[in-house]
């Protein structure tokens, strides 16, 4: 297995996103105390201040998702915000040059995990959900791998790249859980 030394983790938006990719990050740091990790996320959502709170660093991309509502006026700054983020992630691509990028959904995963490809830096996604967001199911066909926490996403996936791996977990919360066993 390589010693990951260099890694950025890019996604968030929701619990769901921020916790596991804390866990990705933790696991990589347990293994290789030295180990640079950097993560990405977007401007004004709870990432900007969670991953920081664990002892990380965070960029953060002026992004948001599209409103499903296509009329909505909100929409009309999407593709100023794409642009300016696949810029960013660029540059960030450039500046830390990681072994590897870990996607883990959310908007702001897209513009980092689309530059990692373009760039030929390998790139995964942790798909945490039975219903994958359109983030993940956009970039599915793009990146090298899919790790999946749960069965059947090869419906959403391409299978030759699908690992199953389970959802990761943050120490404390494996330690909580094994406490309550022993009781």
């Amino acid at each position: 297995m390589a010693i990951l030394n260099n890694v950025i983790i890019s996604g968030g938006g929701t619990g769901g996103h921020i916790h596991p990719a804390l866990a990705i990050a933790d696991e990589i740091k347990r293994r290789n105390p030295q180990a640079n990790i950097r993560f990405v996320g977007a401007l004004g959502r709870m990432e900007m201040d969670k991953v920081p709170a664990a002892g990380y660093d965070i960029d953060g991309l002026w992004i948001s998702g599209i409103d499903r509502s296509l009329t909505s006026t909100r929409n009309l700054s999407f593709p100023f915000k794409l642009v300016g983020s696949l810029w960013k992630a660029r540059r960030l691509l450039r500046a830390h040059r990681p072994q590897a990028v870990v996607g883990v959904g959310g908007f702001a995963s897209g513009p980092l995990l689309d530059q990692a490809v373009r760039k030929g830096i390998p790139t995964l996604i942790q798909e945490q959900n039975s219903f994958p967001g359109i983030t993940n199911r956009l970039l599915a066909n793009r990146v090298d791998r899919i790790c999946a926490g749960l069965p059947g996403l090869d419906r959403w996936f391409p299978k030759e790249r699908i690992v199953h791996t389970g959802n990761p977990l943050r120490a404390h919360v494996c330690a909580l859980a094994e406490g309550q066993n022993a009781a």
